[in-house]
């Protein structure tokens, strides 16, 4: 499909291929179950099955180092305006849960055309409303030891940025904080790349480094950025 169809893939911590299937539409239902899912596998293609349900369109996915639960950026529908809505990280703890596209976005809003069918109390929210059409892709936690503690465990996401938003947004590398199970802050980590309404790269993934620093992909500027952190003597 030439909608969502470029995709993240990669092996969870239970040994199986986690593989995404993207809606193939901005808005639509589908009578191929396997659309809007996360799907995953055993090693050799055998036993494959839905993991995650409604997720319209996710680039990247992680499973937390300590609890190996699966979370996940997922990119929220167009033309319902330019502040609705939000783009998602979400947290799938286990199987079969459900997470709304196309029925309800980010949690509380009820889509135009399907809405009516389901209300959005039947599915899951997401664990933090990220901005609104900010293109989330990439997320990784942070493993590494170079940055300072407060990063252990946090997520790092890529956010492309937006295309039709009247003002652009995104084009950022941001942090989302965690506390246990549930994210408390959602901030910028790295700009730039946006000044006013140009811009001269797009974040795409981020990667751990073996030394700690944070690896930042731009297929707009066709780089790899490296952010790395030097603590400060005091004098």
């Amino acid at each position: 499909d030439l909608a969502h169809g470029w995709k993240f893939i990669r092996f969870g911590p239970d040994g199986r291929l986690y593989v995404p299937v993207g809606a193939p539409c901005n808005s639509c239902r589908k009578d191929d179950r396997r659309y809007a899912t996360i799907m995953r596998m055993n090693q050799d293609g055998s036993g494959i099955e839905v993991y995650a349900h409604g997720v319209r369109n996710t680039v990247g996915f992680d499973w937390h180092p300590r609890t190996k639960e699966l979370w996940f950026t997922d990119n929220g529908r167009d033309l319902m305006g330019d502040n609705i809505p939000p783009d998602e990280l979400n947290h799938a703890p286990v199987q079969g849960l459900h997470f709304g596209f196309p029925y309800c976005h980010a949690g509380d809003i009820p889509d135009p055309e399907y809405g009516k069918e389901r209300p959005c109390s039947d599915f899951v929210p997401p664990a933090m409303k990220l901005g609104p059409h900010v293109a989330a892709l990439g997320m990784r936690f942070y493993t590494g030891e170079m940055f300072p503690e407060e990063y252990r465990n946090q997520i790092f996401i890529a956010e492309h940025g937006s295309w039709n938003r009247s003002s652009k947004i995104g084009y950022r590398v941001t942090l989302v904080r965690l506390r246990g199970n549930v994210p408390t802050a959602y901030e910028v980590f790295a700009g730039g790349w946006l000044q006013g309404e140009e811009h001269w790269g797009r974040p795409v993934d981020v990667e751990i480094a073996p030394d700690g620093s944070l690896f930042v992909s731009d297929d707009y500027a066709n780089a790899i950025y490296r952010i790395s952190y030097t603590a400060s003597r005091r004098r």
